[in-house]
């Protein structure tokens, strides 16, 4: 696959999650408060966490260009399937959290308020981070490459964490985000093996109606 179709199906895929994003900001109604649970207490708030949030925007391209070229495709389809249940229910149901206080001049702390003057704070729920990390970490793991496969998972597990550390999302977010990205590629994966094996059957058929068709034209 060349440089060019990948860069392409990264655009259709990744392309999709922004544009998904974009429909939270057109929502004018109060959003629903997600409250924080005991999971989230037990991870401290950190701006500092930030850099490793912001890898992830690392980790997608990586994906895209490195993984083998028969996952290219899911991976783009994935992330489109992801974006239009997310566009759904960031319309249909706006979330938001409590953010803390960023304490000033703690480390990240200008980057994290950058952040959050460009994000949106009512589309929480689910955490298209999340689901995004998923897939690409399960994009790069390859049982011929177990060491690139150890560090996407310590990656894609950080980057979760980070999440968490700063409050970008919560654990429901982030639960509900790497469900959605399993469900989508596990779907797309499926229908994509159906769609295979049905074009494999019927070139079979194809062939042996050839074959059978072959001797009558020849007898006659």
């Amino acid at each position: 696959m060349t440089l060019l179709a990948r860069l392409r199906f990264m655009v259709l895929g990744w392309g999709s999650v922004g544009v998904a994003y974009t429909t939270g900001r057109l929502v004018s109604g109060a959003p629903s408060i997600l409250p924080e649970t005991a999971l989230d207490r037990l991870i401290p708030f950190d701006p500092a966490g930030i850099w490793l949030y912001l890898s992830f925007f690392l980790l997608v391209p990586l994906a895209f260009l490195t993984t083998e070229p028969k996952r290219v495709r899911n991976l783009a389809r994935s992330m489109q399937l992801c974006a239009l249940v997310s566009a759904i229910v960031f319309v249909l149901w706006p979330t938001t959290l409590v953010y803390p206080r960023i304490p000033a001049g703690a480390a990240g702390a200008s980057v994290l308020n950058g952040l959050i003057a460009s994000d949106s704070a009512q589309n929480c729920f689910p955490s298209l981070h999340g689901a995004l990390t998923l897939l690409c970490v399960a994009a790069l793991c390859s049982r011929r490459k177990p060491m690139r496969s150890v560090l996407a998972v310590l990656w894609g597990l950080g980057i979760g964490w980070s999440v968490i550390q700063t409050r970008r999302h919560l654990a429901i977010d982030l639960g509900a985000g790497v469900l959605l990205g399993c469900a989508s590629g596990c779907l797309v994966a499926y229908v994509r093996r159906r769609r295979g094996s049905s074009m494999a059957v019927t070139s079979t058929h194809a062939n042996a109606n050839a074959a059978f068709e072959s001797p009558l034209e020849s007898e006659s």
